[in-house]
Order: C-alpha cells, then sequence, then structure tokens
C-alpha cells in the first residue's frame, strides 16, 4: 500500500500542478481556450497516469523476490491501487479548484458549451435547458464525482495494460532427470 499511496499521491499532485499552470497561463479564463486545454490537460494527464501505475506496479514488483511470481493479478492490483489513491485526491482536488481556486470556471464552461450548442444550431428552448444542465453540472460536487468515475474507469483501462506487460511470470523450473 505504501507504493500505492506514493505513486497516487506523485499522480494526484502532477495532475493538480498541470491544472493550476492551465489556470494561470490563463487557459481557463477564456472559452475559446477551453478546447485547446482540454487537450493539453487530457493528453498530459493520460502521460501522468500511465507514468505514475507503470512506476507503482514497478516498484511493487521489486518489492517481491525475483524468484517469486508477481502475476498478472498483482500487478494488476498495483495499478488499481495507485488509480485509487490518485482518483480520490484528485477529485477532492477538483472540488477545491472548481468551488475555491477558481470559482469563475463554471462560467467559463458554461459559455464554452453554449458556443458549441449554437454553433451546431441548437436555440430558443432547447438551448435553455441545455444551459441549465450544464450549469448543473458545472459546479463543485457533480465535476468531483465526474473525476471518480472516469479516474476509475480510465485507471482501470491502464492498470489492465500496464499489468499485461509488467507481470513477471513464475521461473521456469530445471528438468527433473
Amino acid at each position: 500500500m505504501k507504493n500505492a499511496s506514493v505513486f497516487g499521491f506523485i499522480a494526484a499532485l502532477a495532475s493538480a500542478f498541470l491544472t493550476l499552470i492551465l489556470y494561470f497561463l490563463g487557459f481557463h479564463s477564456d472559452p475559446s481556450k477551453l478546447g485547446t486545454a482540454g487537450w493539453i490537460g487530457g493528453l498530459l494527464s493520460l502521460l501522468i497516469s500511465v507514468t505514475c501505475t507503470a512506476l507503482g506496479v514497478k516498484a511493487e514488483r521489486s518489492e517481491v523476490d525475483a524468484g517469486k511470481p508477481f502475476g498478472f493479478g498483482g500487478a494488476f492490483k498495483a495499478g488499481m491501487l495507485v488509480t485509487v489513491v490518485a482518483t480520490v485526491l484528485n477529485a477532492a482536488f477538483t472540488f477545491l479548484y472548481w468551488a475555491v481556486i477558481n470559482p469563475g470556471f463554471a462560467d467559463v464552461v458554461v459559455q464554452s458549451q453554449m458556443a458549441k450548442f449554437e454553433a451546431s444550431g441548437i436555440s430558443g428552448d432547447k438551448l435553455e435547458k441545455a444551459e441549465a444542465m450544464t450549469r448543473k453540472m458545472a459546479s463543485p460536487l457533480p465535476q468531483a464525482v465526474v473525476v471518480v468515475i472516469a479516474g476509475i474507469l480510465f485507471g482501470l483501462l491502464i492498470s489492465l495494460i500496464v499489468a499485461a506487460i509488467m507481470k513477471r511470470s513464475e521461473p521456469a523450473s530445471p528438468p527433473t532427470l
């Protein structure tokens, strides 16, 4: 659990720094830049998640004697533990970010989404309903819940791939004569 805590914390910290960098560079204050921030944030978050999960699994595997197997199940469990720690911490940071650090972010998200809806031809009553739903979702608690759901799902996929690559099979025993 120590490795999962360390690498989950590192993943969450790196993700928080990434969010703050995007915020300070102005990507979270201009609706027209929000799409770019999504791409940058998404790609770098994926890189952070894969790297920290792989390092966490590698650290866990290094604690198992070389002569003993560290199979798919052990590698998957280690990866998911990193994921759970990172996801819980990311959800807490997301809530803090939307509620305290950048409380105006919800308005930027709503403006960006409304521009997309209008560009796609939605207008009138449908646009008003879409705006109301977007405003409900663009608040701290729903965003923290989304982070938990998405974090666990993506972490599950990442852990499956990392476990398949980093598992260590039982060493072949010498033939008996």
